[in-house]
């Protein structure tokens, strides 16, 4: 048990067994919906009973939307997948959510080239 004031490091690792079990299942789902998906991270609550997994996705608007919509509905399957892999008293809930880091990097770094333009400009 860890000491007071200091969090477990158990629902990182139980975090990252799921990511690990979700990497592998999620090529396999037959759902046209569902781009190319790569898992960025994983987090899994303390208690261990919600799992956020974050995820990014190829394509426009209207595919990442389709993509988003194709996991939710394979929400059970994929939640029944990680039971029988990962050893746990309660099964997750999981949470998928997009990670938009990479976009929000890619806007900074052209307002950064914007403003080195203007500073080098006329």
């Amino acid at each position: 048990m860890p000491a007071a004031g200091f969090p477990s490091a158990r629902p990182s690792r139980v975090a990252e067994e799921i990511r690990e079990v979700l990497a592998l299942e999620l090529p396999k789902l037959k759902d046209p919906r569902i781009g190319f998906v790569t898992i960025t991270a994983t987090k899994a609550s303390p208690d261990l009973r919600h799992a956020w997994i974050y995820y990014t996705t190829l394509g426009d608007g209207s595919q990442r939307r389709a993509t988003s919509a194709g996991l939710r509905s394979a929400t059970t399957h994929l939640r029944s997948v990680v039971g029988r892999q990962v050893r746990l008293k309660f099964l997750p809930e999981l949470h998928f959510e997009q990670d938009h880091t990479s976009e929000e990097g890619e806007r900074i770094d052209r307002l950064l080239q914007q403003l080195h333009e203007r500073k080098d400009g006329p």
